[in-house]
């Protein structure tokens, strides 16, 4: 890999916290940024693709033939409709991959290994993984410098959070020695209640520096933008939505820099 190459997975195994839609608006808005960025739809589901405006007709190189050696990484990878936001599509074939993989040599390195050629290409690559801490996750990990976790302003939030952070620890500890925490990124933040607030506040105290000072506001034009293909960067830029990730890629570039 490029030394300057910065490969995140956003990961949380809870559905439904913004894992895909900061994935790809975290993308765009890094491209925006003049970031040559690579975004890898690893969610069986698709919906970063399909937020991308890429059309399941268009999907036959794929994630899951990358990762099942079918395709190589650049056969795989399409434009976007972001200037410089290249994608590798998803397709529901790629569930089946938690199985298929398990008797393939490197297993768990597959995604790692089969984005070896096309590094030096990127500034960054993001990977959007499935809502599990199943296999594909774990090669997203492998594949990975650091994990980026969407964390959704509920009640329960906290306590899913513990079992991914065993997940990464294992992970770190037997497979990916370099493997970081990017940070926590908290979503569908909503101003008027309450529990958004004390969640966010309870958040702070337990991890700290971990978690962005950005934070993702539940925003109509966010659900909306998929709908229609697009970012909500490109859907609507004014929105506080779009401002918020914005803000988030700007704090990030803000951290690679201090880290550098």
């Amino acid at each position: 890999m490029t030394s300057s190459l910065r490969i995140i997975a956003v990961a949380n195994q809870k559905g439904g916290v913004g894992k895909t839609t900061t994935s790809v608006n975290l993308a765009t808005a890094l491209a925006a940024c003049g970031r040559r960025v690579l975004l890898v739809d690893f969610d069986p589901q698709g919906n970063a693709s399909t937020g991308l405006g890429v059309d399941e007709d268009d999907r036959a190189a794929n994630s899951y033939r990358l990762v099942t050696g079918e395709v190589t990484a650049k056969t795989a990878i399409q434009k976007s409709n972001v200037a410089g936001l290249d994608i590798i599509a998803a397709v529901v074939d790629l569930s089946a991959a938690e199985i298929e993989l398990t008797t393939i040599d490197r297993r768990e390195f597959r995604l790692a290994d089969a984005l070896q050629s096309i590094a030096a290409g990127y500034d960054y690559i993001i990977i959007d993984c499935p809502p599990s801490l199943g296999l594909l996750t774990v090669n997203a990990l492998c594949a990975a410098q650091s994990v980026l976790v969407p964390l959704q302003c509920e009640f329960y939030a906290l306590e899913g959070l513990s079992q991914l952070m065993r997940t990464i620890a294992s992970v770190q500890g037997d497979l990916n020695r370099r493997l970081a925490m990017q940070g926590i990124v908290l979503t569908m933040y909503d101003s008027r209640n309450k529990l958004s607030e004390q969640v966010a506040n309870d958040v702070r105290t337990h991890l700290g520096n971990l978690v962005y000072n950005t934070v993702i506001p539940r925003n109509v034009r966010v659900s909306e933008a998929p709908s229609f293909g697009q970012p909500v960067l490109i859907y609507d830029l004014n929105c506080a939505g779009s401002k918020a990730y914005i803000a988030l890629a700007a704090e990030l570039l803000e951290q690679e820099k201090e880290a550098a």
